[in-house]
């Protein structure tokens, strides 16, 4: 499994409040603990994510909000190779390059089976009763796609989707009160 891999993955679960930790990284993808904490290291110093421990969780959250930066992948796909953007990383030009954004993933409740119809291509998972994992690329078309559905939506995580979700209703209140 690439560095790469192991870094999406690691992103993910932060975002999405699980807590990870390197011993996790570890047995996830059969690395050493040496190899997982070199991931959380590039992930905090050369991708820039405002990572912290939280001893009492045992595991890494984000300070702020992070979105990886663009991910590359190459037939040479080399430790930590793929990713560009804040690192002004570059492919060779004898490789083949596939570019994706990494996509973000939220958990939501929502009780109407017309508003999971609606959202049936960004839902990915089924985590019990009315709760469902979404993927999405942007967090504005996202946003707008939840106050667009006629049914109550709830999300659950990541907090700072919720944060961002709040706001924005209370910026669109306060700016259209008479």
């Amino acid at each position: 499994m690439s560095a790469n891999k192991r870094i999406q993955w690691l992103h993910s679960r932060i975002s999405t409040g699980n807590y990870p930790n390197a011993n996790q990284v570890a047995a996830k993808f059969g690395i050493s603990h040496r190899q997982a904490q070199r991931d959380v290291d590039f992930l905090r110093t050369k991708l820039g994510a405002p990572l912290e421990y939280d001893p009492s969780r045992f595991g890494y959250y984000y300070t702020e909000h992070f979105s990886l930066p663009i991910y590359i992948t190459s037939d040479n796909d080399d430790e930590y190779s793929g990713f560009s953007g804040k690192m002004g990383g570059a492919a060779s030009s004898d490789s083949t390059v596939i570019q994706m954004q990494i996509p973000y993933t939220a958990e939501i409740e929502v009780k109407s089976r017309l508003g999971v119809v609606e959202l049936k291509n960004l839902i990915t998972a089924q985590k019990g009763r009315n709760r469902y994992v979404c993927e999405f690329h942007s967090v504005e078309l996202f946003l707008g796609m939840l106050v667009s559905l006629n049914a109550d939506v709830k999300i659950l995580s990541p907090e700072w989707l919720r944060e961002r979700a709040v706001e924005a209703a209370e910026r669109i209140l306060k700016n259209n009160k008479k």
